[in-house]
């Protein structure tokens, strides 16, 4: 699902605003043990519910396919936030947005710096987002030049490995020349 899709769901389908609906992931132990004796792990998809006049009541249990078929925008957020942080890099994992951006762009189905520089422009100015749009684009710029970095301290490895080689293959050649010439003295 892209950003235009996952938008039409969004106008198509108005959630009741008194409740707080958010898909997640949960790692649970599975009560197997690996051949090391560590534990199994799976990831469970949960839902957590909560009602704007009820602090107290939350439900969060795994989710089951009443509960993705009663909140499909949530759900259909929640597998773009997958998809997107599969591929990309998430939001939170960058200063150049706060806690409240980024929440924002996630309730408009945007979960990574790469999404977020792939809206086109209309997109970006009808969400108001044009700040963070483009200090996405500056990230991004730079993060290109960082791959000719990583590539030059790539070939700076090989070269120093070839250096070692070849100080060890002059230690040898030095080593027989002393040889050769050790029984020369002697006579």
């Amino acid at each position: 699902m892209d950003f235009s899709e996952f938008e039409k769901m969004c106008k198509n389908n108005r959630q009741d605003e008194n409740t707080y609906v958010r898909f997640y992931d949960r790692i649970e132990q599975t009560g197997e043990k690996k051949p090391d004796g560590m534990p199994v792990l799976k990831e469970v998809c949960y839902v957590e519910i909560r009602f704007k006049d009820n602090i107290t009541e939350i439900y969060d249990q795994p989710a089951d396919e009443e509960k993705k078929r009663r909140y499909p925008v949530d759900y259909a957020r929640y597998q773009m936030m997958k998809k997107q942080t599969q591929e990309g890099t998430p939001l939170s994992m960058y200063a150049f947005l706060t806690s409240m951006q980024q929440e924002a762009l996630k309730l408009h189905g945007i979960f990574t710096v790469e999404a977020l520089v792939s809206l086109p422009k209309d997109k970006v100015q009808l969400l108001g987002i044009e700040k963070e749009h483009d200090e996405a684009v500056k990230f991004m710029e730079r993060a290109k030049n960082n791959g000719s970095i990583a590539e030059w301290q790539k070939k700076e490895e090989e070269y120093k490995t070839k250096i070692s080689q070849l100080e060890n293959k002059i230690e040898q050649l030095n080593l027989e020349i002393e040889k050769l010439n050790k029984p020369a003295k002697d006579k």
